[in-house]
């Protein structure tokens, strides 16, 4: 939980910002860049709701109405797609980039990414939402993924060492 805004958050939020306009996703969570603060990014443009960045720092799920099933992906799993259910109204509160209290309410595509992210913050990924056949077709390309990763983490931290 983020209790102040001080320059490392507001580092944080840049980053965030930065980061999911540059992959051209339409929210980001701390966590998945290790970063372990309850905060998140969203970019409307990604949503047709907007042009400029925000997030939302401790973000909390006031309420939910509907559901409604359309296909999802990740930044964190890459080229993995799969159809979601999920709330068709959500509103949050938390923090924004200021320090002051807000409420936000949103449907269709930016109310499935304020879900999303938040259930990053949980621990939860959408693939997680699935049920245990989708996962088991899927299985092989996720080890496939995360074989992948793990090779780049390792070439990284590689680098990094020769590099000092």
């Amino acid at each position: 939980m983020v209790t102040d805004i001080t320059a490392d958050v507001r580092r944080l939020l840049a980053d965030l910002k930065r980061m999911v306009v540059s992959e051209d996703g339409l929210g980001l969570a701390a966590n998945q860049i290790a970063v372990p603060l309850q905060v998140f990014a969203i970019n409307p443009a990604g949503a047709d709701a907007g042009n400029r960045p925000y997030c939302i720092i401790n973000p909390t799920v006031v309420a939910t109405e509907g559901s409604v099933e359309r296909e999802e992906g990740c930044l964190s799993i890459p080229d993995v797609y799969d159809v979601v259910s999920r709330p068709e109204l959500v509103r949050i509160a938390g923090i924004d980039e200021e320090g002051r209290s807000v409420e936000m309410e949103a449907t269709g595509l930016l109310a499935r990414a304020f879900m999303h992210e938040t259930d990053h913050l949980n621990g939860v990924l959408f693939i997680d939402m699935l049920g245990e056949v989708r996962r088991r077709l899927m299985a092989d390309r996720l080890r496939k993924i995360e074989a992948r990763e793990l090779r780049l983490s390792r070439e990284r931290q590689s680098q990094t060492a020769e590099s000092e």
